[in-house]
């Protein structure tokens, strides 16, 4: 149904039907309006805008000679078409193109037939007419899931219903020109005549799935800030509080700071730098090209470009970052020293027999996993919700110590709490509780001082070491909370390790037997991964699906509240360490001990003329 592009104009579009005159595009326009009227637009102040005329004139056959937007919604407010308006003040027209096309093929694959224009400014619009007309509320709701998968979508028609309205085929633009039809003139009639029924409508939602659950987070979210400041509970926050990393914003959109960068040239570098500092590879940003930041490939203009120069500029953002990065580490290598500095300074472990051995830390905790699941779970089952934040804890330090290949952990409050999904003043209430019901797996060895963070212990104690001998290993791998379930909640992460890492394919009374969780919670958090394709049901027992939960974690929102967190610790770090070196003791420098013009010495007197004196 979508047009492939193969050059940078809008009027160069391969499959683009013969040229209709704007006239007979103008004629569907009462089959795409949501109500028999329309608006003219003109020039207030420096927008150009669509106001609400005393009496709206209706839509005829006649094409109006000023730009004109008919109504979204009925009314009553409801919608006989989903308009989808991809603009190009929200993201470059390559992102608007490749926006415009991936949502195409989306409502291709959900069976949903739609009408298809472009602007002469490079904008692109959609138009999915109904065959049953759906409510404001429900046609929001849809619009705004599909803008988060589109950077460039505009839902801003959708989200007013008295005033909302978009320019049709043939419609004059405000900058000279017409709307202009992509699909055949014939085509779209019987598109819009036939209509997408219900059905289609239906798997729509079951594809957009991760995105409504986003956005009704995101919504529970605002109305809790909301509330909290009303109440004086929360401060008031900035303007820019919570918003995207400004790099990552100009990788997905196109648009950059002109006056920060002279071109496409330095914002590129500027994205691929950051990029390399994060820790990616070079696979991993030609994959990103086509998925989430389709700016950072619009801002090489053409394919070719793109492949050309993207490998040569990604060995030089890698060049340059590494030799950051090493100029920050060799100061503190050469400083370090075996001796202790003072009498609070750690001593360094210099190896020896009680060392483990990499092999010996993965054994330990095989052996630690099955006590786990044979006895601690069922112990901090007890415990209710706090139980199901101590069970992941204790998992995410399992992990973290398979990752060290060590049995002590030094490992940070907030790290815990990026891992976990949860504040960090949660993770430093948990711990002491841990360390007290894990019956000496955990043991607290050294307190945090100063920019040190506590220490911790993990070992298999005497009376369960026949216990985890008996028991064979389980597959796979143990996790704390996986990005996805950040979103999800800590029971939902449960059911999922549960039917994961389970001996044989689990029914739902097995579930709520083996994770403790109550039946209605382990049947919701079921449903809920069921809707997003995680789980699908086989007869009476569960089995997971393969679908990539990194990409689900992205659509769902994680990673942007994952960067938020991230920002947030390194800020209060540094305030923490700025509030430390306060304390130090300033170096003394031999001027400020001694006066260069002063003589503090004292010469003794001759032997002789003591003698004589006497």
């Amino acid at each position: 149904m979508v047009p492939e592009p193969v050059s940078a104009s809008t009027h160069a579009l391969m499959g683009v039907a013969p040229y209709v005159k704007p006239k007979d595009a103008w004629s569907l326009a009462p089959m795409i309006a949501g109500a028999p009227s329309y608006r003219l637009g003109r020039w207030i102040g420096s927008r150009f805008q669509y106001p609400r005329p005393s009496n709206a004139p209706k839509i005829t056959r006649v094409l109006p000679e000023r730009p004109a937007a008919v109504m979204v919604h009925g009314p009553d407010g409801s919608v006989a078409t989903l308009c989808l308006d991809f603009d190009t003040s929200k993201a470059l027209k390559g992102v608007v193109d490749a926006d415009a096309a991936r949502v195409g093929r989306l409502l291709s694959a959900c069976g949903m037939v739609f009408v298809e224009d472009f602007s002469p400014s490079g904008g692109r619009h959609l138009y999915i007419p109904l065959r049953d007309r759906i409510g404001a509320a429900e046609a929001r709701e849809l619009v705004e899931a599909l803008a988060l998968t589109a950077r460039s979508l505009d839902p801003s028609p959708h989200q007013n219903i008295t005033d909302g309205c978009i320019r049709v085929p043939g419609s004059v633009h405000k900058a000279g020109g017409h709307q202009t039809l992509i699909t055949p003139l014939s085509q779209a009639y019987d598109i819009l005549r036939r209509r997408n029924p219900a059905s289609a409508l239906m798997e729509l939602r079951s594809a957009l799935a991760p995105e409504l659950t986003r956005k009704r987070a995101l919504k529970a979210r605002a109305a809790k800030t909301v509330a909290g400041q009303r109440t004086g509970i929360l401060p008031a926050l900035p303007l820019n509080a919570g918003s995207e990393a400004p790099l990552r914003k100009v990788a997905r959109t196109g648009l950059y700071d002109t006056a920060r960068y002279k071109g496409p040239s330095e914002a590129r570098m500027a994205v691929l730098n950051h990029f390399s500092a994060c820790g990616w590879s070079l696979q991993d940003v030609e994959n990103e090209l086509t998925g989430q930041f389709p700016g950072l490939a619009a801002l090489y203009g053409t394919p070719q470009r793109q492949a050309r120069l993207l490998p040569y500029e990604w060995t030089k953002a890698q060049s340059l970052t590494s030799n950051q990065t090493l100029q920050k580490r060799l100061p503190r290598k050469h400083r370090k020293k075996s001796a202790p500095i003072n009498n609070t300074s750690q001593t360094l472990t210099t190896g020896g027999a009680g060392n483990l051995s990499s092999a010996g830390v993965q054994q330990l905790v095989n052996d630690l996993e099955n006590v786990l699941y044979a006895v601690l779970d069922h112990r901090l089952q007890a415990r209710g919700r706090q139980g199901l934040s101590l069970r992941l804890l204790i998992r995410g330090l399992l992990g973290y110590m398979r990752a060290k290949e060590t049995d002590v952990l030094d490992v940070g409050c907030r790290t815990l709490a990026v891992a976990m999904g949860k504040h960090h003043v949660t993770i430093a209430r948990l711990l002491p509780v841990l360390v007290a019901a894990s019956d000496g797996i955990l043991t607290k060895v050294m307190n945090a001082r100063h920019k040190a963070a506590d220490v911790y212990l993990i070992q298999l104690p005497e009376q369960y070491q026949q216990l985890a001998r008996e028991l064979a290993w389980r597959k796979g791998k143990i996790h704390a909370i996986r990005p996805v379930f950040r979103a999800l909640g800590d029971a939902t992460a449960l059911v999922y390790e549960a039917i994961e890492r389970g001996r044989h394919s689990p029914t739902t009374a097995d579930l709520v037997r083996a994770t403790g969780v109550s039946r209605n919670a382990c049947s919701a958090a079921l449903a809920e991964m069921e809707a997003l394709g995680m789980v699908q049901r086989q007869g009476h027992a569960w089995k997971t699906t393969t679908v990539n939960l990194r990409m689900l974690a992205a659509r769902l929102g994680v990673m942007d509240d994952y960067l938020d967190q991230i920002s947030r610790n390194r800020n209060e770090r540094a305030a923490w360490h700025a509030y430390l070196d306060r304390f130090r003791t300033p170096k003394v420098e031999e001027t400020d001990l001694f006066d260069l013009e002063r003589d503090e010495y004292w010469i003794p007197p001759d032997d002789a003329a003591i003698w004589h004196a006497a």
